[in-house]
């Protein structure tokens, strides 16, 4: 039987008060899905369930990303079909691997969300591997363990960076600095790569946690789920 992962979309559709859409971004699904999807078994769910947002921007950022696009044409029913995020509690252990997409979404719903935190702390319980990529470390950013320590306390740690944020324009629109935040929570441990836009993906927890910076991340950070699921991570942890 496979190994089973399950990837987690937002359901937050809306850029605060912008009036402009946001939700999960394409390529952060679309690249660890064609690393992983011939390997395991692998499960959509958002906290809503149902029909998880796209950012439409997203689209308009990958259409001459062919991996990105073949998947826009023939998955749709993935995140138009999304099980309920709390249908999973208490079931940790049938899985290998939590993966949060990212996308602006999460920002405002998986960052604050109870279920997926205590979800969360069941896969870490259950020495699961955690992952996410981009704007999904929103989602463990905040998790506190039932020591009242953060999850990735002492844990170098990545996601999008403030200079990336500010060279989208959204610094004054998203509810909080990631950077900032993972900074704190992990005890200074944030990491990225040298330069804007460029891939990093950070192994800590001897492969147990696993965050990739941005959208050229997403496909190596599948590769680092992949290796740490099958045994075959070569990336050692930061320090």
């Amino acid at each position: 039987m496979a190994p089973k992962v399950l990837f987690v979309l937002t359901s937050h559709d809306q850029m605060g008060d912008t009036g402009k859409p946001t939700g999960w971004y394409l390529p952060e699904f679309a690249h660890p899905y064609e690393v992983l999807a011939p390997h395991v078994d692998i499960t959509i769910a958002s906290p809503n369930g149902g029909a998880a947002p796209l950012d439409p921007s997203s689209v308009e950022a990958t259409k001459e990303d062919k991996i990105s696009v073949k998947f826009l044409n023939d998955k749709k029913p993935l995140w138009e079909n999304t099980e309920k995020l709390s249908s999973f509690l208490g079931k940790a252990k049938q899985f290998e691997a939590i993966f949060f997409v990212g996308g602006h979404g999460p920002m405002w719903d998986l960052a604050t969300d109870t279920t997926s935190h205590t979800l969360i702390n069941e896969f870490y319980t259950h020495n699961k591997i955690i992952s996410a990529v981009c704007h999904g470390p929103s989602a463990i950013a905040q998790v506190k363990l039932p020591s009242g320590e953060y999850l990735i306390k002492d844990q170098p740690v990545t996601g999008f960076s403030n200079t990336e944020e500010d060279a989208v324009g959204l610094t004054s629109v998203v509810p909080f600095s990631l950077e900032d935040e993972l900074n704190k929570a992990s005890g200074g441990k944030f990491v990225k790569a040298k330069e804007d836009w460029g891939q990093r993906v950070v192994v800590a927890r001897g492969g147990r946690l696993i965050t990739g910076q941005n959208p050229a991340s997403a496909g190596p950070l599948g590769q680092a789920i992949y290796d740490a699921i099958f045994g075959q991570l070569t990336t050692k942890d930061e320090v």
